[in-house]
C-alpha cells in the first residue's frame, strides 16, 4: 500500500514536529507541536480534514498545537493516558504564557477541552485497526508514556518520536524492532553523550563542593522527565532539598500511572526526600535550603527566576544546567555571556555555572546502532539540524532527509 508523507514542521529542525500520512482513504496527523521561542513558532497549517491524530509524548514541541486540529476538527487523538494528561497541562500552560506575553492564542480553552474528549487512551503493545492499517504502540524510552507508533500495512513502518535507547533511572530504553521504514529523530547527529556514570559522578561531586563552601545549588529542570530523573539521582544525598514548579504536578501524574515508570517505589521515595514549594512563603524557605530543583529548564520563565533574583549575586552559589539550552534563551545567554534577562533588564550572574549532559535523547552512535538493529530498507531522519552527519554511518540504507512541505511516498 502506498502512503504519502509530508512534514509540516520538525523535519530539518529540532522543534514543532508535525507530519501527515495520506493513504487508504484517510489523512492522519502524527504530532503537531510548537517551538516555544519568543514569539512561538508554529508548524505549517494542516491542509484539509484530519481523520486521526497520533501523539508520541507530552513535550511542547510535539503536542503544543494539537488542540488547533483535534479541538477544531473533533478528530480522534491516539496516545497513552499519561501523555494525554501531561499534554493537557502543557497546552493550558501555553495559553497562559501566550496571554502573559501578549502573543496571539492559536486555540482556545474550549479547543483543549474538546481535544481531551477525543483522546483514545492506549497503552504499550495495544493495537488498533484503522482500515487496512494496524497501529501498535511501543515504548520510546524518552520520558514516561512516550510512544513509538508501529504502522502495519503490507509491511511495518515505525515512527519513533523522541527516543532514548539507554536505560534511565526513570524509564527503560527503547527496544529495536524489525521494520521496512523507520522514521527516527536525529537530534544529536554527530554528537555522543559522555558515559552516564561519569556525568552522574561529576554532577554529585559538584553539588557536594558547592554545599561544602556554603553555597546553594539551583538546578533548572524541564517539568516532564528531567525534574524526576534529577530527584531520583539526588534522593539519597541527605541535603535539604526543595522542588518547585510544574515538575511537582508531573511527578504526581507519573505516580498515578506507575506502569509507565521504571520504579514507582523509588520515585515515591524521591518525592518524600524533597520539600515541595506550594506558595511564595515556602519559596522564601527554599532559598535558605541547600538544593532547589525548579522549572523552567531554560531559565525563560517559571520559579527559577524568583530564586535567581535572590541568589544570583553570590559567587558561592551554583547554577547547574541539566537540559538543552536553545538559542535565544536565558540559559544559553547565561552559558555564553554570564548574564540573563531578568524583568526586561540584562543582569550579570555571579554564581558558578556548569552544564551536565542528562539528555533523554539517544546520541549519534546509539541512533546508528538502533537503526542497524531495526534493519529497515528506508531510514527517514527528522527532528535534527545535523542529519547529514548520519549518512556515512548509514550508507547501507536508503536514507531520506525530508524537507518541509515536500511530500514523498513509501510503501507500507
Amino acid at each position: 500500500m502506498k502512503m504519502k508523507f509530508n512534514f509540516l514542521g520538525g523535519a530539518d529542525i529540532v522543534g514543532r514536529m508535525a507530519m501527515t500520512m495520506e493513504g487508504d482513504g484517510k489523512t492522519m496527523l502524527v504530532e503537531y507541536g510548537i517551538s516555544p521561542t519568543k514569539p512561538p513558532e508554529y508548524p505549517l497549517p494542516v491542509p484539509g480534514k484530519i481523520d486521526h491524530a497520533f501523539l508520541t509524548h507530552g513535550h511542547l514541541d510535539h503536542c503544543g498545537m494539537i488542540p488547533a486540529v483535534c479541538g477544531k476538527q473533533n478528530c480522534e487523538l491516539f496516545t497513552t493516558p499519561l501523555t494525554a494528561e501531561i499534554a493537557e497541562l502543557m497546552m493550558y500552560d501555553s495559553l497562559k504564557i501566550a496571554k502573559a506575553e501578549g502573543y496571539p492564542q492559536p486555540y482556545t480553552q474550549q479547543d483543549i477541552e474538546r481535544t481531551m474528549k477525543h483522546v483514545v487512551p492506549l497503552t504499550f503493545e495495544d493495537t488498533i485497526e484503522l482500515g487496512n492499517i494496524d497501529v501498535t504502540l511501543r515504548s520510546a524510552g524518552h520520558v514516561p508514556g512516550a510512544t513509538m507508533f508501529e504502522f502495519q500495512g503490507d509491511s511495518s513502518t515505525i515512527y519513533s518520536g523522541d527516543i532514548h535507547t539507554e536505560d534511565q533511572k526513570l524509564v527503560l530504553g527503547a527496544r529495536p524492532r524489525d521494520c521496512k521504514n523507520l522514521f527516527i529523530e536525529g537530534t544529536y547527529g554527530g554528537k555522543n553523550h559522555p558515559p552516564k556514570e561519569d556525568t552522574i559522578n561529576a554532577f554529585i561531586a559538584k553539588i557536594d563542593e558547592v554545599i561544602e563552601r556554603g553555597g546553594r545549588v539551583i538546578i533548572p529542570c524541564f517539568a516532564v522527565g528531567r525534574t524526576q530523573e534529577i530527584m531520583l539521582l539526588l534522593k539519597n544525598l541527605g541535603y535539604e532539598m526543595w522542588v518547585d514548579g510544574m515538575g511537582r504536578s508531573v511527578t504526581n501524574l507519573f505516580l498515578n500511572y506507575p506502569e509507565y515508570i521504571r520504579n514507582a517505589k523509588s520515585l515515591k521515595a524521591a518525592k518524600r526526600t524533597f520539600n515541595e514549594v506550594r506558595n511564595s512563603s515556602m519559596r522564601k524557605k527554599a532559598v535558605e535550603g541547600q538544593i532547589i530543583v525548579t522549572t523552567g529548564g531554560m531559565l525563560d520563565g517559571g520559579p527559577v527566576l524568583t530564586y535567581l533574583r535572590t541568589l544570583r549575586e553570590d559567587p558561592k552559589n551554583a547554577i547547574l544546567l541539566v537540559g538543552y539550552q536553545a538559542e535565544d534563551t536565558n540559559g544559553r545567554m547565561l552559558m555564553e555571556q554570564g548574564c540573563i534577562n531578568l524583568d526586561g533588564e540584562i543582569v550579570k550572574v555571579a554564581c558558578e555555572v556548569q552544564k551536565f549532559d542528562f539528555s533523554a535523547h539517544a546520541g549519534h552512535d546509539q541512533i546508528v546502532d538502533f537503526v542497524r538493529a531495526c534493519d529497515p530498507e528506508n531510514v527517514i531522519i527528522m527532528h535534527s539540524e545535523s542529519r547529514e552527519l548520519f549518512l556515512p554511518d548509514l550508507a547501507d540504507y536508503n536514507v531520506i532527509l525530508p524537507e518541509p512541505n515536500k511530500p514523498f511516498e513509501l510503501d507500507i
